[in-house]
């Protein structure tokens, strides 16, 4: 990965207009940083907009390292997609978890 700092929104806006738009994390309503993952050609970039901080221009190797820092970003903005199997399992409960007589009325 290669960085460079920029200093202005405007850099960033006039890359973010000639990308492929991959994916858009945080949001600089309701938090201090805004990252978008971005393709231009065969470069993986991800263009991170603060209001708090310095705005950076991120270039990755290759989509490998490209979408496990876009994983990296969402776990650290609060984004993180929960795995929903896990969770279903976790919280699916059957009949079997009560212990109670099929014949009784009374429940």
């Amino acid at each position: 990965m290669e960085e460079i700092e920029v200093s202005s929104w405007l850099t960033l806006d006039a890359l973010k207009n000639e990308a492929e738009i991959e994916e858009i994390v945080g949001d600089l309503q309701s938090g201090h940083f805004q990252s978008v993952f971005c393709v231009i050609e065969d470069d993986f970039l991800e263009l991170l907009y603060s209001d708090s901080a310095s705005n950076y221009l991120r270039r990755y190797d290759d989509k490998e390292e490209f979408q496990l820092a876009i994983e990296k970003r969402k776990e650290e903005f609060g984004e993180a997609l929960y795995n929903e199997d896990r969770i279903f399992e976790e919280f699916n409960e059957t009949d079997e978890d009560y212990d109670y007589d099929e014949d009784s009325e009374n429940y």
